[in-house]
């Protein structure tokens, strides 16, 4: 059954008590894995619901450093500050030695990390590590088609496209234009996000993933899915990042064009929501399908609405904020962890990636959690208690 702003707004919504009690439980169970997960970090999903130890590698360890920081600033305790601060210095040591950076992520490693720890505390090693992720992304600016390259080494043809997720990697550009004064940085953010607006959100308002420029021209040549259910659909994640991402171009630009774009992405998003409000991996699929969940394409999207919200005036906000305010509340009833016994992560029911006939993904962390998840969901949870500072 599709929803629209009207039924969605017969669901309960969730209290301020619930809010904090979900929150306060959320920093338990990352109070619990500081052990294991100070000198290392979290897998990118949980396996049989158990993050396993890893290195500071792949696009998603400064999402768990991001949820120290939450976690810091909502209990103040000093255990959540020493874990990040120790992880800040990994985050200096990979970004100087180049270790697993040959991509666009460097928003997602070093905004809830670095980023959020300078704007927290003054850290200056934060700072350092920041700039030099700055530096790196922009690197990655492709003039022909102006756009930040996704995957891939810069320039080579097969690789050569941006992806929807790339608009929350774009803060930390505007950052290091903020912080040390060099306009270049902004300016590359401010064409990428132009680009993308132009060619990823489609008739219907879904999204595409990815889309490809010609290497010679930099014309914009086609969209195609990655980890969606298929080229012409709408990955719940993908069409998250378009709601979180047209909401942050909006605080940065001011431009009145993303407002009516992040409405247009945002109403698709929550036209296609299942019964229970929790997303399937894909919106190819609604109530009654086996298919598996997407919890973090639900907490990606409420942070998006959030942020938007406060640039609404009230009668314009109002629903969306019901509609976030529903969603949330379905990921605390449905999918929050309450047990460590049983997971050492936060937020359940999400997915990595689907394999599909038309994709070239094989099934990860599927119905497990994720650290993007855990720290989207502790970040929405802050947003609704609280007026916050974003990291972003």
């Amino acid at each position: 059954m599709a929803q629209t702003f009207d039924t969605i707004e017969k669901y309960p919504g969730l209290s301020m008590e619930e809010a904090r009690q979900a929150l306060d439980a959320a920093c338990a169970v990352a109070k619990a894995d500081l052990g294991e997960f100070t000198d290392h970090f979290p897998s990118s999903n949980s396996f049989s619901g158990f993050y396993e130890p890893t290195e500071n590698v792949e696009w998603t360890t400064g999402f768990w450093t991001g949820s120290l920081w939450l976690a810091y600033e909502h209990t103040q305790d000093p255990a959540f500050r020493k874990a990040a601060e120790i992880q800040v210095e990994s985050f200096l040591n990979r970004i100087e030695n180049k270790i697993d950076v040959n991509h666009h992520d460097m928003g997602f490693l070093y905004t809830p990390s670095c980023v959020a720890a300078y704007k927290l505390t003054g850290n200056e090693t934060a700072r350092k590590a920041a700039i030099l992720a700055a530096d790196h992304l922009a690197e990655r600016y492709r003039e022909k088609g102006n756009f930040l390259q996704a995957w891939g080494n810069p320039g080579e043809p097969k690789e050569y496209r941006l992806i929807i997720d790339c608009l929350l990697n774009l803060p930390v550009l505007f950052w290091a234009s903020e912080t040390t004064g060099d306009p270049s940085y902004r300016e590359k953010a401010e064409n990428h996000i132009r680009t993308a607006m132009k060619c990823l959100v489609r008739p219907d308002n879904s999204t595409y993933h990815t889309y490809f420029f010609d290497t010679e021209t930099g014309a914009p040549l086609r969209g195609v899915t990655h980890q969606g259910n298929r080229n012409g659909s709408a990955w719940a994640r993908g069409q998250a990042w378009g709601v979180y991402g047209t909401a942050l171009s909006y605080r940065y630009e001011k431009n009145p064009a993303y407002v009516e774009l992040f409405k247009k992405v945002t109403d698709y998003f929550v036209e296609h929501l299942p019964e229970d409000l929790v997303p399937y991996w894909d919106f190819d699929f609604d109530t009654g399908s086996s298919e598996p969940r997407d919890s973090s394409a639900a907490a990606v999207a409420v942070c998006g609405i959030l942020e938007m919200a406060e640039h609404m005036d009230g009668e314009e906000a109002a629903p969306y904020l019901t509609a976030a305010d529903r969603m949330l509340k379905a990921l605390v009833d449905r999918c929050a962890n309450r047990d460590i016994k049983t997971s050492n992560g936060i937020l359940l029911h999400g997915t990595y990636a689907r394999g599909s006939a038309e994709n070239t993904c094989t099934d990860r962390g599927v119905d497990e959690c994720n650290t993007w998840g855990d720290y989207f969901y502790m970040e929405a949870l802050t947003r609704r208690l609280k007026k916050w500072n974003p990291y972003w």
